[in-house]
Formats: structure tokens, sequence, C-alpha cells
């Protein structure tokens, strides 16, 4: 269900609506902090007072060039939802309230967000695989998402939390989700030798991830120091920057063979082209990054038998990854690098589209944060 614009006229016979400040993506650069009426919940969904949203890479395209995933014209299939949209698909909170048939979100509840729409009846869906949903969609991109003081959610999207997990790490278990699913696609098992090219938020993941899924041998890269230094600290063996001798590197560190799995998280032809040079013969290049068109050495791919493999979003990772934060085994606190408040967000998102800069993880403190 979308929100309304402050002002505008309320259905007859609907719940009071709840005003919210909300991050609006309006345009291509034009985003700002607007007043929306949120309805109270109706059956199976959930009121979140959301703490912490972090900043995406796709919400950063859609605020440099969009709209690519937003739709403008043509209503989304599962929200309905058109422009102007609430940004924002990485996000926690708590549970404010809940519509009827939710029995299991008492209020105070607090919560991660699996952002992505799924209708439930398609072959994919009845296959359990909802990530490739025929209606596939995230909420932030294309329906309401969590860069607002509060957000209305399917109940199928929330995640309960146990007391006292830090809700500032737990926004970024949605890009944790993202990494784990990809290693689960892959044909990695433990005691195998990776590559990880690009170490965003998603690639350093992936290497913390396989260091806890006992790797023999991390090697990450990326031209930013920073990103290699925190992989180093989140288990990467080896870290390299891409004008270094990374064929040669890789050589190295498998004993001439290359490695078993190589992760691109970029999306770029050149860096596609340094993942597969890492893969040994009948080893598998996994694609995280995303991407239009890439060429590939198909003859040579075919005589070596190395597979190649791709990964969208998620599915039923999330219950793993909070037990792993509450055991210790994964730190997600280390990757945020910055927090801005609500207010000053639109401002600093389109600095952000403009200008990356050297951060990790960038959270929006919203109006249900706790410290």
């Amino acid at each position: 269900m979308t929100a309304d614009v402050a002002g505008a006229p309320a259905q007859a016979g609907a719940p009071a609506p709840l005003p919210t400040r909300a991050v609006r993506w309006r345009a291509a650069r034009d985003l700002g902090l607007e007043t929306v009426q949120i309805p109270l919940p109706g059956p199976g969904e959930v009121l979140v007072a959301v703490a912490f949203c972090g900043v995406c890479g796709s919400d950063l395209h859609e605020i440099a060039d969009g709209p690519h995933a937003i739709p403008v014209d043509v209503p989304h299939p599962l929200s309905g939802a058109v422009a102007p949209i609430t940004l924002g698909h990485e996000f926690s909170g708590t549970v404010v309230s809940s519509g009827p048939g939710v029995t299991a979100l008492p209020p105070g509840t607090p919560v991660a967000v699996e952002p992505n729409y799924r209708c439930g009846a398609c072959t994919a869906c009845r296959e359990g695989r909802y990530e490739v949903c025929t209606g596939f969609g995230f909420a932030g991109l294309m329906g309401d998402g969590g860069m607002a003081d509060h957000a209305l959610v399917p109940e199928y999207m929330v995640k309960p939390l146990p007391d006292g997990f830090d809700l500032a790490a737990a926004a970024v278990l949605e890009p944790a989700a993202v990494a784990l699913h990809g290693i689960r696609r892959s044909t990695f098992v433990p005691g195998q030798q990776v590559l990880v090219v690009g170490l965003g938020a998603v690639g350093l993941l992936v290497c913390a991830l396989l260091r806890d899924k006992g790797a023999g041998v991390v090697i990450g890269v990326d031209p930013r120091p920073s990103r290699r230094a925190l992989a180093a600290r989140l288990g990467a063996d080896v870290v390299l920057a891409p004008d270094d001798d990374v064929a040669g590197a890789v050589r190295d560190a498998t004993g001439g063979d290359g490695v078993h799995v190589a992760f691109e998280v970029v999306g770029a032809q050149h860096t596609v082209d340094a993942a597969l040079a890492g893969v040994r013969a009948g080893g598998e290049l996994l694609l995280l990054g995303l991407v239009h068109e890439l060429r590939i050495p198909a003859f040579r791919m075919l005589n070596a038998e190395q597979r190649l493999t791709t990964s969208v979003g998620y599915r039923d990772c999330h219950d793993e990854l909070i037990a792993m934060c509450a055991e210790g085994r994964l730190d997600l606190a280390a990757l945020i690098t910055d927090v801005v408040e609500l207010v000053d967000a639109p401002d600093a998102l389109v600095q952000m589209a403009t200008d990356p800069g050297d951060g990790i993880k960038t959270l929006i403190r919203c109006g249900g944060s706790r410290s």
C-alpha cells in the first residue's frame, strides 16, 4: 500500500492516516523531505517505526540519472506504486502496530526488513524462489521504503530481531543477505580458494562470510586502500589493487592453479575480465554486480569447463545472518562509516550520487532510532 501526500483526501471508511516524514524521489536529482500520510496497517501489514536506513548504490543510481527501476508511468504490479517514491530498502526499526491476521509481531518488537515483494502465486514463488518472482521488486525502489519515520510493509518482509540487537547494524542485514545468497548460489565448499573483485559493502560481506564458512584462501581486489584495509580486517588473506599483478598474485596464492570461485561484485567488463582471469580450470565465475551486457571468452571457458553463475537478491537468508551476528561471528557495524540525519538526507544523497566518496555504508537515522 502506498503513502498519500499530506493533505490528500482519505478514502471513505479508511483508517486514520499517520503523518510521517519521508525522503521522496520525484525525478533524477530531485529529492525532497515531505510529510506523507501512511494508512494504519490493514490485513497482513505491519507498521514499523524506522530506526536506520542504509544507502545503496541502487538508490544513488536512481538519484543520479534515474528512473531505472522506479515506476513512473505504470504502477508496480505488487506495490501499486508510481513515483514519487519513498526511497530506502535497507532498514530496521520497531513494530508500532500490526493489521488483522498478524499475531507474532507485537508492538515494540525490534525488526529488520527483507524488502523484496513476492506474489506467492507464480511458478518461482511456488517453488520457493521468491527472489525471481514475476512481480520482482523492492520496497524503496518499486514501492515506498524506509527513508522515513515510519514504513508500512507486508508481514512477510518483517524479520524479528533478538532483544538488544543493534538496530544500526540491522540495517546492514540486507546487503549481507545479497552476499550470502551469492555464496549459496555458487559451488563454494569449505577449504576452497576464492577471489572477490570489488570490495564495496557486498564484496566485503562476501569476504567476511567466506572466511566464516571456511575458505582456504580469500583474495580481495579493489582500487581504494580503505576498502582493502577493511577487507583484511574482515578475513581476506590477500588484498590487491587492480593495477597490481592480480593474475600473478592469484597464481602465487593458489599454487599456480587459480581460484575455485571468483565473485565479481562491481558490474563492469574490466572487473569481469579480471575475475575470470583468476579462475582455474573447472572453476566458477559468480556474477553479483549488475551490468546490462558482457563479453565472455566462451571458447576458452568451454575448453576449461568453467562455470558462469548469476545471483540476484536473496531468499531465506536473514535468519542465518541474524544468528551469526548474535553469536559474534559477523560484525556488520564495521561497515558503517557515516550516519546522516533524516532531515539532511536529501542534500546528502544528491551529493553522494555526484561523488560517492570513500565510505562503505552510510545510514540515514530516522525517527524511530534508538542509541
